[in-house]
């Protein structure tokens, strides 16, 4: 567990802001109550980020969604997982995970994420992605550690960019790159797309 959520279980058992209040918590609440752990004001996360304040705030409020790579921006400076802002506090249970129970994450730009392994996370990190026609990780490659990342498209036609190279991937088509290699993806077809992602180890 980390220190974030020893802290967040803290103030459940105490009852205090943070703790169990019987409302499912936000994704802007999380990244708020990670932000003020860590002592820094939203001017320093915005600086941390490359985001500007007013985004970070919105962000924080839920008067926004943020793309893939933004979010891995935040989980990055707040020294957590994205798995641990979308999903909250650890699962005792690592059993069956219903699919009417994912943890999901709506993005900016047209994508659903949803979390398929359960935080703390450990040896790998397995998600995967609705994206609407047109729709993708955000108008901007991006990078996050340097782990093995492994996406399998499940249904449409997505385009794939790593580094200069573009990759069509149809239904049953796969690909592999190095997270530390700029990346996007970004769904070309006419209709809904969905995808799989591994990524081992995790990152933020």
């Amino acid at each position: 567990m980390t220190e974030w959520a020893d802290a967040r279980a803290d103030a459940r058992a105490a009852g205090k802001p943070g703790g169990s209040t019987g409302i499912e918590e936000s994704l802007g609440s999380r990244i708020r109550a990670a932000r003020e752990l860590r002592g820094l004001t939203l001017r320093r996360l915005a600086g941390l980020t490359g985001l500007s304040s007013g985004f970070v705030s919105q962000l924080e409020n839920d008067r926004c969604n943020a793309s893939v790579a933004s979010l891995k921006k935040v989980a990055m400076a707040l020294g957590v997982t994205t798995a641990e802002l979308i999903e909250g506090r650890p699962q005792e249970s690592r059993g069956v995970l219903r699919r009417a129970d994912r943890p999901r994450l709506e993005a900016s730009d047209g994508l659903t994420k949803f979390i398929l392994t359960r935080a703390p996370l450990r040896n790998l990190e397995i998600c995967t992605g609705e994206i609407e026609p047109g729709g993708g990780t955000g108008a901007e490659t991006y990078t996050h550690g340097n782990s093995q990342e492994f996406l399998l498209c499940l249904r449409g036609r997505v385009e794939v960019r790593v580094g200069a190279e573009v990759h069509l991937l149809d239904a049953g088509d796969s690909i592999e790159y190095l997270t530390s290699r700029l990346h996007g993806l970004y769904n070309i077809g006419a209709d809904s797309a969905e995808v799989l992602w591994v990524v081992s180890p995790p990152t933020a």
